[in-house]
């Protein structure tokens, strides 16, 4: 039964190896397609009439047409740190991921930079939505700056014009992540035309609902997403997840639009308005026996001194048993006096040293007197200014219509270098920018996925698809939980006797001759062959010429037992 149970354990781990190596095969199955992704990658292409700017950075020599680094300098700061002076660079990413996949990079760190390119063609806030992607992988964290990019308004159409991109270059919206700090900001801000006088002022969104914390410190790429819709919704995200959405006439400071009435900036609050609801009465007068001055302690009048309070014995006492140490020098040190320790005498009285009663609160007590509050007679309220119709009001109702945009840059200040840029697009269909993503940012997660699964992770990856592997564990776990049950559960054999009768050394018989000797009986062949076995004690002297009565041994089943019983041997004077 053991060995049974032996060779069922057995083929359960043979089958469950078998399913492992099968697990490790599909999955490196896996990396051998994703291998074969990174090999073949290509850079992303999409062709849509919907498109308006798409940059994947992979083609080092269209890059340097098309983009233009800022010569410029910073307005309002000293001019030695004034120039746009920060170097970009298309290179490799620091961690590879895909195999002749490029992103234009920051390397400089606190050094103004900036960089832009002109649109294919302008985008017209008109029927369709916005949508603008990106990529940003800082690369060494950030500590503090910004990875955001601007979309510059109607008046950058030339290259000429972008050579003078700076931070007051104007924008239509400026969108992506920022961070000093603890201050994690995900920009989403918009430059909103005053219809009425033509001012702009920009209009910041809400904070986003979830915890951007993680994408300044991993190291790794993240997908930026902004759709603006004509109905004036909007929607960003973040690895494809929603992060921020509502409106753009509800969901901004300061609002779109202006209050409809505000305060008259010309009302004044008149002298003898009174705010006051309650006043101290006039007509109230402290009541004569009101005695200001007493106190609001007094001793105790019906304290009398306890029974035994001992007023001549002092509650302390020198010590009797101290003694001047023979160093004391009390030209130097002073006349000695011994320490002072409890008076033995006090331990049992009531207290000792001079007795004084308690003090207890003064009925006549009353503090300072005041003058009650009564209702103000001449109490008017609050005063408030009053509302008049607001001069500048307006009432934009589609936002979305903002300034048409005619390029997009970069304009940064970081105290990390490396921020790394990718695939850059600019359309009017979602479905678009979701097939760009899915030929770039998708193929870089599913690589570093791969790459960062484990050895369990691989094995529930198969399990998940391919169900049978269940049914396999569930059969080796009962067949192991079996086996060891068996074992902890079987029989044990009496190996006690067996020690006895067979190995141990034991007293001679007292019936037994000195010359008495064991002699063998069946061999160890026919013990195996169940024929049994024993050993007849014989008298080598024959002086009393009888043989004495065989001493029967138990035979012991042992299986697999090769060399026959051991019998007891005389032990020797």
């Amino acid at each position: 039964m053991a060995l049974y149970y032996r060779r069922l354990l057995i083929s359960a781990l043979l089958v469950l190896t078998i399913v492992s190596v099968n697990a490790d095969g599909e999955d490196s199955d896996d990396e051998v397609t994703v291998e074969t992704i990174e090999d073949n990658y290509q850079s992303p292409k999409i062709d849509s009439k919907s498109i308006y700017l798409a940059e994947h950075f992979d083609d080092v020599t269209a890059f340097k047409k098309k983009w233009i680094k800022s010569e410029a300098k910073k307005q309002g700061v000293d001019e030695n740190i004034a120039k746009y002076d920060g170097k970009w660079e298309v290179q490799s990413p620091s961690r590879r991921i895909l195999k002749n996949d490029l992103g234009l990079v920051l390397t400089t760190e606190a050094k103004h930079a900036a960089i832009s390119a002109l649109l294919d063609r302008p985008f017209e806030f008109k029927e369709k939505p916005l949508i603008v992607q990106y990529e940003v992988t800082m690369q060494e964290g950030q500590n503090c700056g910004g990875a955001y990019i601007k979309l510059l308004s109607r008046g950058m159409n030339t290259k000429a014009d972008l050579r003078q991109f700076h931070d007051q270059t104007p924008y239509t919206i400026m969108f992506g992540p920022d961070k000093c700090g603890n201050d994690n900001k995900l920009h989403f801000i918009f430059r909103h035309v005053n219809p009425k006088n033509g001012t702009i002022e920009e209009k910041h969104s809400k904070k986003p609902t979830q915890r951007l914390d993680d994408i300044y410190k991993d190291k790794e790429p993240h997908l930026y997403t902004l759709i603006v819709r004509p109905d004036n919704t909007f929607t960003i995200l973040v690895d494809n997840k929603e992060a921020n959405a509502g409106s753009l006439l509800e969901d901004f400071t300061p609002p779109v639009n202006p209050p409809e009435e505000i305060d008259d900036p010309d009302d004044k609050k008149p002298e003898d308005w009174d705010e006051r609801e309650k006043i101290v009465d006039p007509t109230a007068t402290k009541p004569a026996d009101w005695d200001e001055d007493a106190p609001a302690q007094i001793v105790d009048p019906n304290a009398v001194k306890p029974d035994g309070w001992l007023e001549d014995e002092p509650e302390t006492i020198p010590d009797p048993d101290a003694k001047k140490p023979s160093d004391w020098d009390e030209e130097m040190d002073g006349e000695w006096e011994a320490p002072l320790v409890d008076n033995p005498a006090c331990a049992a009285a009531a207290g000792c040293g001079p007795w004084s009663a308690p003090t207890v609160p003064n009925p006549n007590y009353k503090g300072p007197w005041r003058a009650p509050l009564v209702a103000n007679p001449n109490y008017r309220g609050r005063w408030a200014p009053r509302r008049v119709r607001n001069p500048h009001y307006f009432r934009d109702d589609a936002p979305f219509r903002m300034t048409p945009v005619h390029a997009v840059g970069f304009e940064l200040w970081s105290m990390s270098p490396m921020l790394l840029f990718d695939n850059v697009i600019i359309t009017d269909d979602e479905r678009v920018a979701e097939e760009w993503a899915k030929q770039s940012y998708a193929i870089k997660r599913a690589k570093l996925t791969s790459d960062s699964e484990s050895l369990v992770e691989r094995v529930l990856k198969y399990s998940g698809e391919n169900p049978w592997v269940y049914g396999v564990v569930i059969v080796g776990s009962f067949v192991i939980v079996g086996f060891v049950a068996y074992m902890c559960c079987m029989p044990k054999t009496d190996t006690d006797s067996i020690t006895k009768k067979t190995d141990a050394v034991v007293e001679d018989d007292p019936q037994q001759s000195e010359g008495e000797v064991e002699v063998e009986g069946e061999s160890p062949e026919g013990e195996a062959e169940g024929e049994g076995g024993s050993t007849a004690r014989r008298s080598k002297t024959g002086l009393e010429g009888h043989v004495e009565p065989e001493e029967k041994t138990p035979h012991v089943d042992t299986e697999g037992a090769g060399d026959g019983q051991r019998k007891r041997k005389p032990r020797k004077e």
